[in-house]
């Protein structure tokens, strides 16, 4: 067995062995509760927006390789872009905005909490087979990422990055 399928096994070993955590760690949408977009938090990487009036829509596909596809992306600062967020494998994944600093704490946050919940707009919870949505404005340039903070899935490389430009 050469390097990169060891890598694949052991990812995939690590990640089945999380599986039951990750089960607990809450439902489709991270609860699904409902989002008031007209007073949505402003964070560092933008806002929650409703998937509705987006501008555009991007599919992201998850896969159990611990990949996203496509895993760069470029949108424009003001840009309100509906994530449609589905999962190919046959694991649990999701997929979480953030700055690269956010996601690296909330990560690891959840190594120590693998059971927790939260229902926050910029994350989608997905089960094998189906499918989330995130509704999102960016509202300022830089560079941001994506990634699945399941145990296991972020440090077998499933990120991605997402560079917010000015718009001409």
């Amino acid at each position: 067995m050469n390097g990169k399928h060891f890598f694949l096994l052991a990812s995939a070993i690590l990640s089945l062995t999380a599986a039951g955590a990750a089960l607990a760690h809450g439902g489709e949408r991270h609860g699904g509760k409902a989002v008031d977009y007209a007073n949505a938090e402003e964070k560092a990487f933008g806002r929650a927006a409703d998937p509705a009036r987006a501008s555009r829509t991007i599919t992201i596909d998850m896969r159990d390789s611990m990949r996203f596809s496509p895993d760069r992306l470029t949108v424009k600062r003001g840009e309100t872009v509906k994530f449609v967020i589905r999962n190919q494998g046959a694991i649990l994944h999701e997929l979480v905005l953030g700055t690269e600093r956010e996601l690296k704490e909330h990560g690891e946050t959840m190594k120590k909490f693998p059971g927790m919940e939260h229902d926050e707009p910029s994350m989608a919870h997905v089960a094998p087979g189906k499918s989330g949505v995130i509704g999102w404005q960016f509202t300022k340039a830089g560079e941001y990422q994506f990634a699945c903070l399941l145990p296991g899935h972020f440090e077998a490389g499933m990120v991605g990055r997402i560079q917010v430009v000015e718009a001409p």
